[in-house]
């Protein structure tokens, strides 16, 4: 009698294969690594170093106004969508709305290293004569 091979299925493999997936993930990963520093937002100010304590922020968000190298004034020019250069008189209108608003909020000046010091100064005794009790400076800590 002839006996007949015996057929038999092959077995199915049920398991998901990752590995593709995980090579797209550090491809995305890699991505995502080298495009956040390009993504920083806001006008690029060299700060002075000093000592210098940390502020909390999780109340409400302070006014910030930031003077560039030429001098140019932005205000809140941290965060946002496109900075907008203002004049000190603009600058003290909104920095007076906002605190009718918000009468604790901390106001805070950046400048650049490269600015003359008087122009800070001048800023921040011209906030003063328009109703701005406290103002800080912002500078980059010396550790």
């Amino acid at each position: 009698m002839i006996t007949l091979p015996k057929r038999t299925r092959r077995d199915v493999d049920t398991h998901i294969n990752i590995v593709p997936y995980i090579d797209v993930m550090l491809v995305l990963l890699v991505i995502f690594m080298m495009t956040t520093p390009i993504i920083e937002q806001g006008i690029e100010v060299d700060l002075p170093s000093g000592n210098s304590k940390s502020v909390d922020f999780s109340e409400q968000e302070p006014s910030i106004i930031t003077i560039n190298r030429d001098g140019e004034y932005f205000i809140n020019s941290m965060t946002g969508d496109k900075p907008e250069r203002l004049s000190a008189g603009k600058i003290a209108a909104r920095v007076q709305a906002r605190m009718q608003i918000f009468p604790t909020m901390k106001v805070f000046v950046r400048g650049d290293r490269e600015v003359a010091y008087g122009a800070v100064i001048a800023l921040m005794s011209f906030l003063q004569k328009n109703g701005v009790g406290k103002i800080g400076i912002v500078t980059e800590s010396s550790e």
